[in-house]
């Protein structure tokens, strides 16, 4: 028979192994579920947009059927004019020929230490960016 010489080290050993099965068990699913999560309410909020969109589109639609829209968008954008009527064509000014400096929309981030990195990974933010 086998005896131990220091069992505090051995339960020490297995409580290490099983919270680190713990953390593999739980961790790693729960980050797939707010990830799977995170694309629900992504594709939630593009249904919307895009319905908004279908919308408009179905409004113009509507209103390209009338005679009125169609007179009103061929004086627009293609000129035309009734008889009698003198058309006449208004020129922008020329624009500055010096574009301007792009800008860098990013916010400047500050470095992150290794426990925002790792509460990051636990709480699944890392998966956002």
């Amino acid at each position: 028979m086998i005896t131990l010489r220091r069992p505090g080290v051995a339960v020490l050993v297995l409580l290490f192994l099983l919270i680190g099965a713990a953390f593999l068990t739980q961790v790693v699913p729960y980050r797939q579920i707010l990830e799977s999560q995170r694309r629900v309410e992504t594709a939630r909020s593009d249904l919307v947009a895009l319905e908004d969109d279908n919308r408009l589109l179905q409004a113009d639609v509507d209103a390209l059927n009338t005679d009125a829209e169609i007179e009103k968008l061929a004086r627009e954008k293609l000129g035309y004019v009734r008889e009698g009527e003198t058309a006449y064509v208004v020129l922008d000014p020329p624009s500055d020929p010096t574009p301007p400096l792009p800008v860098d929309p990013r916010p400047i981030e500050p470095e992150k230490t290794w426990v925002d990195h790792l509460w990051e990974f636990v709480t699944g933010k890392d998966l956002a960016g």
